[in-house]
């Protein structure tokens, strides 16, 4: 019989560490192991990463032979930064001539960078500068010398315009290495730009090094040392995967990699194409947006200044299953931000009901500087117990025996009681104004992501992940008179999403009228990342983007750590996709037209007023594109230009003096590219062709224009 290849993805929670492994031919999940993160440990939370997957291969009997692909989320760097927990760094800056010499010192200046509000928390940063006229080697050795003996333990090199030539930043590292010390090359963690902002990132970067280097080495000893030959991965906060070698040198990009998890989760496993992401935790709630099959991604904030490192955009709302109530002597003031698990309480849903005994409210202060209005209730015993999320909804009956959230609902109800009494409300009338406190956060957040990603209400489902998702979601679904759906295997989505994640990497630069060499030349250079990030070369797919506003350009290298990838699941049947196209559109499968298909795509079309809406459909069950108006052709790579002129004039739409272009996308090979955002035709044209440019004139595609609007 032949071996089964396993992947094995683990996700550190607050909570819990949980790996799940999976049958790399089917998909099945064959494999589920949890453990308490281990954050009290010598070794931190790489412990627990290690315990949960070798509890996982014991428990499921899978040989480390079978295991193909490994990889883990990481919290390390986010709480070495929430936690202060780094280096001391020292910045080498670079640059040339007086005046502009004069203005890249103050640049790479950056001062010490605060961590939390009260600045007790910070980076602490020393600078030196050195003029290019007065540049040598010995010079570098001065400076290093002089940073490390002010007790800076890692080097940041930044040079003006070293995206354009690092040889010093370069030199500096090397004088770092021999003299023990780490140095990060700014122009290496971006390509863009910005001297204050890339070297800010990069001191970022550097300050956690020393930390997340006791993870990576303790870890990946520990997964040899079981067996597995296959390297070991380490989630991205953009939703892809890189070595271990890759994370020594660029830390920074595993942060949010958890929520990053979940979203990729949601995308792969629950095939999610447009919708809302929950995942819902004890304490915090992760909301992120996936469009036309994509998450939604932007630069991370550290100390209130954007970065440069790209991550899925995912927002934080501070409530979740776990949310405490706050509450006056006259009503219901907020649900959250505090957690039963912060305040070291039992939640009610899970506690038996003969330990609730002639219970009484009081009101507490979970930690220091908190309101002192959160409610506990305290029976006769001394024994308190903490009214949560879940305990309102379970009050409710709204979770069903078979979900994760699911409690004792006569718990529930004798805590809230006297909650109720002393409020002179129901404890039905409680419970669902926990509940519309606590959705009404959510409902913030939601809003606010889908003005900022111009989502259409009529098209957002949300969807739930984590443990506490069935406690919120459905309430919150309602009250905004959206459709939900709650994650098959919610509790172990993000472990999914790490398991399911494809090598990932970016390559950014600001380039003003790129050219097709130009294009060339990073489409090469991001082909070339990926494969050190441990992407096979021959499974690499690249996509071209241009920000004409900002003149940037961006090109995303995916690719597996194997050379033969499989496909998610079964292929879609005719009828299939046709349910899939209505159900999207909320109409009859007879108002859908079938207006192209290909042998990966379906397209269809129905009326909706004087627009047609559109859905493309991929084999596997994806709704990769759904616009409000658009239109389709079918054409071969040879009629492409042709065909993208026509749709580029018959979608553009003139108002006044103003003409807004349609977005083109175009369905290629098993890919769906997005040219959303292009200034004129000429310019996709150009971006069209680099992607052009390897295929045989005759190759089917399928082109999409969809029209834009004020």
């Amino acid at each position: 019989m032949a071996k089964r290849g396993i992947r094995v993805g683990i996700d550190v929670g607050g909570t819990h560490t949980k790996a799940v492994a999976i049958d790399n031919a089917t998909y099945e999940i064959v494999g589920i192991g949890s453990v308490k993160t281990t954050h009290d440990n010598e070794l931190g939370v790489s412990a627990g990463v290690v315990e949960a997957f070798k509890k996982c291969l014991i428990e499921n009997g899978i040989s480390p032979e079978e295991v193909v692909f490994i990889a883990h989320s990481t919290t390390q760097a986010t709480n070495a930064l929430l936690e202060g927990d780094v280096a001391k760094t020292g910045i080498v800056g670079i640059g040339k001539g007086f005046i502009s010499g004069l203005l890249s010192k103050k640049q790479s200046n950056v001062k010490n960078i605060k961590l939390d509000e009260t600045g007790r928390r910070k980076i602490e940063t020393a600078h030196r500068y050195i003029d290019l006229k007065d540049y040598s080697i010995d010079k570098v050795e001065k400076v290093v010398d002089e940073l490390n003996n002010e007790g800076c333990k890692v080097i940041v090199a930044s040079k003006a315009f070293g995206v354009d030539d690092m040889t010093e930043e370069l030199d500096v590292k090397e004088v770092g290495k021999k003299k023990g010390m780490e140095v990060s090359v700014a122009s290496d963690i971006s390509k863009l730009y910005g001297l204050t902002r890339r070297t800010r990132t990069a001191v970022i970067n550097a300050s956690i090094l020393p930390k997340m280097f006791e993870t990576a080495d303790s870890t990946e000893r520990s997964v040899k040392m079981a067996g597995i030959k296959a390297p070991l991965m380490i989630m991205r906060g953009d939703g892809g995967v890189m070595n271990i070698d890759e994370m020594r040198k660029r830390p920074v990009l595993t942060m949010l990699s958890g929520p990053a998890a979940s979203t990729v989760g949601a995308l792969m496993y629950l095939r999610v194409s447009n919708g809302i992401f929950f995942e819902v935790g004890g304490t915090s709630t992760d909301i992120g947006v996936i469009k036309n099959g994509r998450p939604m991604i932007d630069y991370s904030i550290v100390g209130g200044h954007k970065t440069l490192i790209n991550s899925l955009d995912v927002q934080v709302s501070g409530v979740a299953g776990g949310s405490m109530v706050r509450a006056s002597k006259n009503s219901i003031i907020n649900t959250g931000p505090r957690s039963a698990h912060i305040a070291n309480l039992p939640y009610a849903a899970f506690t038996d009901p003969d330990e609730i005994i002639s219970p009484k409210v009081v009101r507490i202060q979970p930690l220091e500087g908190d309101p002192s209005d959160y409610i506990a209730i305290e029976s006769e015993n001394g024994k308190r117990v903490a009214i949560t999320v879940t305990c309102a909804a379970n009050a409710l009956k709204m979770i069903k025996p078979t979900d994760y959230s699911y409690g004792n609902y006569e718990s529930c109800v004798k805590a809230i009681k006297p909650l109720a009494d002393e409020l002179n409300m129901t404890v039905e009338e409680v419970a669902t104004e926990i509940l519309e406190k606590a959705s009404d956060t959510c409902i913030n957040v939601i809003n606010r992501l889908s003005e900022k990603y111009k989502v259409e209400k009529d098209q957002i489902t949300l969807i739930g992940g984590g443990g506490g998702a069935t406690a919120l979601l459905p309430f919150t679904a309602k009250k905004m008179g959206l459709d939900y759906k709650i994650a098959e295997n919610a509790e172990v989505i993000s472990s999914i999403g790490v398991a399911l994640a494809m090598v990932r990497d970016v390559v950014e630069r600001v380039i003003p009228n790129p050219t097709p060499i130009d294009l060339q030349e990073i489409r090469t250079e991001a082909t070339d990342m990926a494969i050190k990030s441990g992407a096979s070369p021959e499974s690499i797919e690249i996509q071209i983007e241009i920000d004409s506003q900002t003149s940037k350009v961006r090109a995303i290298a995916t690719g597996s750590t194997e050379i033969q990838t499989t496909d998610l699941s079964k292929k879609l049947t005719d009828d299939e996709a046709l349910e899939l196209a209505a159900k999207s559109m909320k109409i009859e499968k007879d108002k859908v037209d079938l207006i192209a298909k290909n042998s990966n795509f379906y397209v269809y079309s129905s009326e909706k007023g004087k627009a047609r809406e559109i859905r493309v459909i991929d084999k596997k069950g994806f709704v990769k594109i759904q616009r409000g108006d658009g239109a389709a052709i079918k054409t071969t790579t040879g009629g492409v230009r042709a065909a993208a002129d026509r749709l580029w004039e018959e979608m553009s739409v003139y108002k006044s003096d103003i003409k807004l272009s349609p977005d083109i996308y175009l369905c290629i090979g098993a890919k769906v590219i997005d040219y959303e955002g292009m200034m004129d035709v000429q310019q996709l044209h150009m971006v069209m062709d680099s992607e052009l440019v390897t295929r045989s004139s005759q190759d089917e595609v399928i082109i999409i224009g969809a029209r834009n609007d004020l």
